[in-house]
């Protein structure tokens, strides 16, 4: 099991993970040609240890299918206004089916072109962003991933928030390795690592976020009422911004002062957005291409300490495939319900 469970936790193999995610989703009214895309979501980010991602959202998920504030039924719309441009219309549905409708056509532009990119607009949450550029990675291709979430960061000097936490991911296709996997959030951490604090009745750690009034707060129902700290001040802000441009302006999506929270039943569709870029380096980066990226990855490597980005996830990939996961039982019983 995962090192956080507890007394009262329930064990899961990856294989239960997905049965209880798929039953969840289904009873909850998700349409069975949607499921699969978050359900390989969900698994995915227990099998890397990305709690906040996997079964820790899915009851949010599910009670937003079931009260309407997200169409389970949504079928995406995807047309293409240039060469090498994307577009998914998710129709405010989940963002996993969108974002699957709209790869390959994103992977067939970039190798036709050279590089193109995917719009996906009228979306919510997608999951852990470094799991869709990953998935580009493995055709071969550089990728660059942007995904702005309601607003919960105020910018350098205000208290109001205008930014979402707004995650940004890259991926690297390596010869003979898995791709190198780069996610950051423009805030100090995802605001899903509060909530599964708040799931655990733990306090979070001073500075990760602060209250309604601006003061910084170890409550996790004080942070999701308040606001984000954003990671390195001045640059999580304005990295926060860049990706706002990307996700939600170029995308035609809700700007982030516009979008619902994800978090509640309150309000319609969140109707955020995702912003793709897919480079097939090969034509540029020379021939000599893989082994100048080792290289570059063998200096960072031969220091005492040092890591490369992602490392930790192929370890817990190998942890959980054969211990499996630990989620709290309050959960999992939650979890069980929605399953019926």
């Amino acid at each position: 099991m995962s090192a956080h469970s507890a007394a009262d936790a329930v064990a899961l193999s990856l294989a239960q993970v997905e049965s209880l995610t798929r039953e969840a989703l289904l009873a909850c009214g998700v349409d069975p040609r949607n499921e699969p895309a978050i359900t390989a979501s969900v698994v995915a980010a227990e099998a890397e240890g990305i709690h906040s991602h996997g079964l820790a959202r899915l009851p949010t998920y599910c009670e937003h299918a079931k009260v309407g504030k997200i169409d389970g039924k949504a079928r995406p719309v995807l047309d293409s206004p240039r060469p090498g441009l994307v577009r998914v219309d998710a129709k405010c549905g989940f963002a996993h089916p969108a974002i699957d409708f709209g790869l390959p056509a994103l992977v067939e532009a970039a190798r036709s072109q050279g590089i193109a990119a995917l719009a996906v607009t009228n979306s919510y949450n997608c999951g852990v962003v470094g799991y869709h550029v990953e998935r580009i990675a493995q055709e071969g291709l550089m990728a660059l991933g942007f995904v702005n979430a309601p607003a919960s960061i105020a910018p350098m000097g205000g208290k109001r928030p205008v930014f979402g936490t707004n995650p940004i991911a890259l991926a690297v296709p390596r010869a003979g390795h898995d791709p190198l996997v780069l996610d950051q959030s423009s805030s100090v951490v995802a605001k899903s690592e509060i909530v599964v604090h708040q799931q655990r009745g733990e306090p979070i750690p001073l500075g990760w976020a602060l209250d309604k009034d601006g003061n910084p707060t170890t409550d996790p129902a004080a942070a999701l009422a308040g606001s984000m700290v954003p990671s390195g001040g001045y640059k999580g802000a304005g990295l926060a911004l860049i990706v706002e441009l990307f996700a939600a302006w170029l995308t035609g999506a809700n700007l982030s002062i516009d979008a619902s929270s994800f978090a509640d039943n309150k309000g319609g569709s969140p109707r955020t957005g995702q912003f793709f870029i897919a480079i097939d380096g090969g034509a540029l980066a020379g021939p000599e291409a893989a082994e100048r990226l080792e290289r570059l990855f063998g200096a960072i490597l031969e220091q005492d300490g040092a890591r490369l980005p992602g490392d930790r996830r192929a370890g817990a990939r190998q942890r959980t495939a054969t211990d499996g996961i630990a989620i709290p039982r309050p959960l999992f019983d939650k979890l069980r319900d929605y399953a019926g």
